[in-house]
């Protein structure tokens, strides 16, 4: 088995543990992150009702960074904590995808926190 396809597996099975333990409730929905090889994207995600709040990405326009860097991941981070805020949501429970709470996954979490998201 070559290395990226065992790495992909190994990302689906944390994946799917990490699920199993968080879910997102309409008091406290799911911050969901998926990082591809060119863009970081962020949902908040009401899994009672199975609907997705607030969406953010580095495609939109809004996002000020392109790419998925860390520099990015932080400016898509306080997008997603502003439009959050809009909505009135302010304590969601952080879902890394099954990626490394390290890099680009952690610095978008901690533009989350500065910009007001309880997590």
């Amino acid at each position: 088995m070559d290395q990226a396809k065992h790495r992909v597996q190994s990302r689906g099975r944390i994946r799917a543990r990490i699920r199993g333990k968080v879910t997102g409730t309409g008091e406290r929905p799911r911050l969901a992150v998926f990082k591809s090889l060119k863009h970081v994207y962020v949902q908040i995600i009401d899994d009672a009702s199975g609907n997705t709040l607030v969406s953010a990405s580095t495609h939109e326009k809004d996002a000020g960074a392109k790419g998925a860097n860390a520099a990015s991941a932080k400016a898509v981070g306080a997008l997603i904590a502003k439009k959050a805020k809009d909505k009135g949501i302010k304590r969601v429970v952080f879902d890394r995808g099954g990626y490394l709470y390290h890099g680009n996954i952690k610095a978008l979490a901690d533009a989350a926190r500065e910009n007001g998201l309880e997590f």
